[in-house]
């Protein structure tokens, strides 16, 4: 089963394009069957912008107005492989954002989402069973949102503000029921489509060769060829300048507003 970004030619799947200036939103397509649903995107930019220019950023953190941002973060995890990613992590000095599944896996490894936690990452959902949340009646939406939050919220002591819907697969039910629930969407602009190949060196290179400014990596801690790719994704982006942050840290002085869809 692709985790987070797989997006496959089936219902609902999401082309999104940008448009307007640099304020505005960018408006996505999810085509279904029927016909086309619109929701808006909102870029990482226009949420610092947002916040206003003279709002300072928090205190200690990046100011990624002024320097050259982009968040690592980790889908479906957490796994086996997660242990080695966090060693990783800790010796490069960067902190990821990591979205969790529940059944098998923060059921499974609660001393990982404690870990994760504890190590200033930050601590985020992608649903319990990865169901495709366009696909399922409200009632089972929140379900699927409801119970990785409250099994977070007992390990770590504080629920999950953000979400990332499995194959980025939302649209306007989806994010009416984020803003009920006080859950904003992340989005991506690199996937190295690591559920399709073992080849540490191609991830690395897919990676490195979408990475921009206000980035949001898209990777997976499940699968063999991931976390061997993480060491050299981190050294070639910071040679090339670019600071590592979490999602919330992208966003500063900007906060994630619930039912947003936030993409770069």
């Amino acid at each position: 089963m692709p985790a987070g970004g797989a997006t496959r030619p089936a219902r609902g799947r999401l082309l999104v394009r940008r448009a307007g200036p640099a304020l505005a939103t960018a408006v996505s397509l999810a085509l279904a069957v029927g016909g086309c649903t619109r929701y808006d995107t909102t870029a990482p930019s226009d949420a610092r912008a947002q916040a206003g220019a003279d709002h300072p950023a928090p205190l200690g953190a990046v100011d990624c107005r002024k320097v050259k941002c982009i968040a690592l973060t980790f889908d479906a995890g957490p796994s086996g492989n997660s242990p080695r990613l966090l060693d990783i992590l800790k010796e490069k000095h960067v902190h990821a954002t990591f979205f969790l599944l529940g059944k098998k896996h923060i059921e499974r490894y609660p001393q990982l989402v404690k870990r994760m936690a504890a190590e200033g990452h930050e601590v985020a959902s992608h649903t319990w069973d990865h169901r495709i949340l366009t696909e399922i009646e409200p009632d089972e939406v929140r379900a699927e949102l409801n119970r990785p939050d409250a099994a977070i919220e007992k390990l770590i002591g504080r629920r999950p503000t953000l979400m990332r819907p499995p194959q980025g697969r939302t649209n306007e039910e989806v994010n009416d029921i984020c803003r009920e629930l006080g859950l904003a969407e992340v989005l991506w602009s690199v996937t190295a489509k690591d559920y399709l190949t073992t080849d540490s060196d191609l991830i690395r290179k897919r990676v490195l060769d979408q990475a921009g400014r206000d980035g949001i990596i898209l990777l997976h801690d499940i699968y063999k060829g991931t976390v061997p790719a993480v060491p050299g994704i981190i050294d070639a982006l910071k040679a090339r300048g670019y600071v590592f942050v979490t999602v919330p840290q992208l966003l500063a002085p900007g906060t994630a507003k619930p039912g947003t869809v936030y993409k770069p």
